[in-house]
């Protein structure tokens, strides 16, 4: 049988790349190995991740092809042991995992083991492999119209397109993507979201960045809304959203591939963790988009934070949040995933566009939204003005986080400007800042998510809307001098000051380039005036992938 997880990591479509095989365990010289490689099934590329060798094998059984001619496999004694039982072991391992590596279609280089096993059962020598899968095509999906609940009279539960979603898109080489459209059966003749295409150019992944826009001026709804389009990811961190009275959020699901994803749902809220029946068992078929409110697996929680989980296909997770007040509608947003939890995460671009004690009442404009899944940690808050070096802009605050629970942190206060949030714990967490431009008729807000670092050269898509600026914030020790070059050629250098961040201007429905410095950097698209504000953070580039490590069980 097919490992699943093996089927998605192919559907993903990884790229490629050449290495050698061979050392003293499989008696292969790095002369005479050659890299087999296998087709390309298609989709997204993605990160790498970890198999084990097992789970390697198990996703090609009975379709390994012959070993080539041009590789033979020249037998070596077996290192003798003590107990007579190991050194055939290791032989075997090491010629079973070429014949993983040749099934796989993947170039692998075999570390080489020193010397003996040990004598104990239990120990394993140290064979690992790095492998990079051929290269697939580059696929990213949007978040699609904005979509609105109510207007049928007759059924106030049915879905309908609210407004378009304008895309801004572009790939390396000028090579133009491929459009196609995802069925969303949840939405009454919804146009459903667009996927862009672009194939490998010369065995090489090709870079592919884009990004849409949104306005609604209704009676019921309104606000503007921007996002990234991204990779479908086997899972996604959701840091946004209300379920309580007045807000009609609402998660959506997208699968571009060709197989069906199971989805799973686990909500974080003030009692911890839980996977609410309608998180469970969400079959979204391949091509299609589903949509699931919030309010059906997070009733009445006021800060809920979701990990959205697929089995046999990825999915591009997102929620869009609408709030009204009365019948007054008073913003929306689209927004895509956060970072991973990791004990460090970077929020660059966090507009605030309200004066401290402005909007003149108790609601908060600027919060940040954190949560430890794992186990209870401390986790110190750093808040840097855009332009300033080092240091924080006033003291750091240090907050203890419960393990599966959600807290809100008050940053209201700060003056007018563009910030970078960074966050330092003693455990994984994710997080993500919330900023509103007021609080009554035609005031918006949008949730600004942790950054992905980008470490090389990526594109970013500025989607079209009011005002947008790219901001880029370094965590280094170091200055950092980032190469941005638009579509017509013309590079701009932006100096990073260390562990600060910069805030340039852009253009609306352009395409730029960014080269990193050495040691990476985070960066963000943010709009922000007082009935539009919005963000997202800049994805690192399709070509970016690492080699995916084989470990033997």
């Amino acid at each position: 049988m097919t490992d699943p997880r093996s089927d998605a990591r192919r559907d993903v479509g990884e790229p490629a790349g050449d290495a050698v095989v061979g050392d003293a365990v499989t008696g292969v010289s790095p002369d005479a190995a050659v890299a087999a490689r296998g087709p390309v099934v298609g989709g997204a590329s993605a990160a790498a991740g970890t198999v084990s060798a097992d789970d390697a094998a198990g996703a090609q059984a009975g379709t390994a092809p012959a070993a080539s001619a041009e590789a033979p496999v020249r037998p070596v004694p077996a290192p003798r042991h003590p107990s007579g039982r190991f050194g055939p072991v290791r032989l075997g391992i090491g010629l079973v995992v070429a014949v993983v590596a040749a099934s796989l279609g993947v170039s692998v280089a075999v570390l080489p083991v020193s010397g003996l096993l040990p004598a104990a059962a239990g120990d394993r020598a140290a064979v690992e492999l790095a492998a990079l899968p051929p290269a697939g095509p580059s696929i990213a999906t949007c978040a699609g119209p904005v979509l609105a609940a109510g207007r049928d009279s007759a059924n106030a539960s049915v879905l309908a397109d609210a407004a378009p979603q304008a895309l801004t898109e572009g790939a390396a080489g000028g090579v133009a993507p491929e459009t196609t459209t995802l069925r969303a059966p949840d939405v009454a003749d919804g146009a459903g979201p667009t996927v862009l295409t672009v194939p490998p150019i010369d065995g090489a992944v090709t870079d592919l960045a884009a990004a849409g826009s949104a306005t609604v001026a209704a009676s019921d709804l309104s606000g503007f809304a921007a996002s990234a389009c991204t990779r479908a990811a086997m899972e996604s961190w959701i840091v946004a959203g209300s379920a309580t009275t007045g807000a009609a959020d609402l998660v959506v699901l997208a699968n571009p591939g060709d197989v069906a994803a199971q989805v799973t749902i686990t909500v974080y809220g003030a009692t911890g963790q839980t996977v609410p029946a309608a998180g469970s068992g969400i079959v979204v078929a391949a091509g299609t988009q589903r949509v699931v409110p919030l309010a059906a697996l997070a009733l009445g929680e006021e800060n809920p934070i979701l990990q959205i989980t697929a089995a046999e296909a990825p999915v591009r997770a997102s929620l869009q949040a609408s709030l009204t007040r009365i019948l007054v509608p008073g913003g929306l947003d689209q927004v895509g995933a956060s970072a991973v939890p990791t004990e460090q995460i970077v929020i660059p671009g966090v507009p605030v566009v309200t004066a401290p004690g402005a909007a003149g009442e108790s609601d908060v404009a600027t919060s940040l939204r954190l949560l430890a899944p794992a186990a209870d940690a401390n986790a110190t808050v750093t808040v840097v003005r855009d332009g300033a070096a080092a240091g924080a802009t006033g003291q750091p605050q240090t907050v203890a986080l419960t393990a599966g629970i959600p807290l809100q942190l008050d940053l209201s206060g700060l003056e007018i400007g563009t910030y970078t949030v960074v966050v330092t714990a003693t455990a994984p967490v994710t997080g993500a800042v919330r900023a509103a431009s007021g609080f009554g008729a035609g005031s918006d807000f949008g949730w600004f998510a942790a950054a992905d670092e980008v470490t090389a050269p990526a594109l970013v898509a500025v989607a079209d809307g009011p005002t947008p600026q790219l901001t880029l914030a370094s965590t280094s020790d170091a200055t950092q001098t980032v190469g941005l070059t638009s579509a017509d050629g013309e590079r701009t250098d932006v100096t990073v000051p260390a562990g600060g961040s910069v805030t340039v201007p852009v253009t609306a429905g352009a395409v730029y380039r960014i080269e990193p410095g050495d040691d990476g950097i985070r960066a963000a698209v943010t709009y922000a005036t007082g009935g539009a504000v919005a963000g997202y953070p800049v994805p690192a580039g399709d070509a970016a992938a690492s080699a995916i490590t084989v470990y033997p069980r």
